[in-house]
């Protein structure tokens, strides 16, 4: 058993996962999960910089991980950084202060490592409930990862849309209008043309959904009134249902969606796009998977994602 920190940071949260993990076994216990919005990736798209305020909120949550390692005896970290800091021409600035904070060199993947740490975190779960292949899609801030396998990823592709990215680009109306949702499912749909190139979407048999834009999703089409993670994970909802969960987070205005009670405060303002995301991606999977002679009716839900995939391979070999 090995004690282990593994900490996610993103386009618009970090997280942290405290957990003991026996390799031999294949359990691993969580003892501390956390998460707070940070905004990292905020400006990054349109001026290919971290903005030092956003920096300086990343580094305050970093300072407040370390306190919580340090105090529940962590003896291996792996922080993982993910869009906003692969884009950024400043970065250094955010390794370096990751560094003295954490004793440990921050890891800025690629989508095709991060793509397959989410698969492990996620199908580590499933597998023993849900047949294969899996699709997983992890929808971040900035982008969003499919990866499709069985027992491990077969194919894997990063598209450069989330939540912050495509919310900056072009959902700055409340609600947004209909010529700005038309330019960010133009993005959306330009991306999966690609990804479909190199990822056969028609060979899913599971979907599976990961973060925050989709379990908030989820929180919504369950009708949760406090955002309840052991409802969420592990829930199996109809495309439709789905479907139709994103289009009325879309389509509501700020105030409405800051009245749910399920609504972390800093998804309220791009939730609306990532169930954009989330909608076009569903919808996408569903007609390739039909094209392909299959069919395609539910979507599942994990709280289980990159984080554990993270935790699984901070143990030492």
């Amino acid at each position: 058993m090995t004690r282990v920190a593994a900490i996610d940071c993103g386009t618009n949260s970090i997280r942290l996962l405290v957990a003991d993990v026996d390799p031999d076994a294949g359990t691993l216990v969580d003892l501390d999960r956390r998460m707070e919005v940070v905004r990292l990736g905020q400006g990054v798209d349109r001026t290919g910089r971290i903005a030092p305020e956003a920096l300086a909120r990343t580094l305050d949550a970093a300072r407040r991980y370390a306190d919580v390692c340090d105090g529940l005896g962590v003896e291996a970290v792996r922080f993982v950084a993910t869009s906003a800091s692969r884009d950024a021409e400043n970065r250094a600035d955010f390794v370096d202060g990751v560094r003295s904070l954490l004793g440990v060199e921050p890891e800025v993947v690629g989508g095709e490592e991060e793509a397959a740490l989410s698969f492990r975190g996620a199908t580590g779960v499933l597998a023993a409930t849900h047949p294969g292949p899996f699709l997983v899609v992890d929808l971040g801030g900035g982008s969003t990862e499919l990866v499709l396998g069985t027992s491990a990823p077969e194919a894997a592709y990063s598209m450069d849309v989330g939540c912050v990215r495509l919310t900056e680009r072009h959902l700055r109306s409340d609600p947004p209008t209909a010529d700005e949702v038309a330019g960010a499912r133009a993005d959306v749909a330009a991306a999966l043309d690609v990804a479909a190139g190199v990822v056969p979407l028609g060979k899913a048999v599971t979907l599976v959904g990961l973060a925050g834009s989709v379990t908030t999703v989820t929180a919504h089409a369950l009708g949760l009134d406090r955002y309840r993670p052991e409802r969420i994970d592990g829930a199996v909802l109809s495309v439709d249902t789905v479907l139709a969960a994103c289009d009325d987070l879309l389509g509501r205005t700020r105030e409405e969606r800051a009245a749910l009670g399920f609504m972390h405060p800093g998804r309220i303002d791009v939730i609306g796009a990532g169930a954009l995301v989330w909608h076009d991606v569903v919808t996408r999977v569903r007609d390739e998977v039909a094209a392909a002679g299959g069919t395609l009716t539910e979507v599942v839900t994990s709280e289980h994602d990159i984080l554990d995939g993270i935790a699984w391979s901070a143990v030492p070999a």
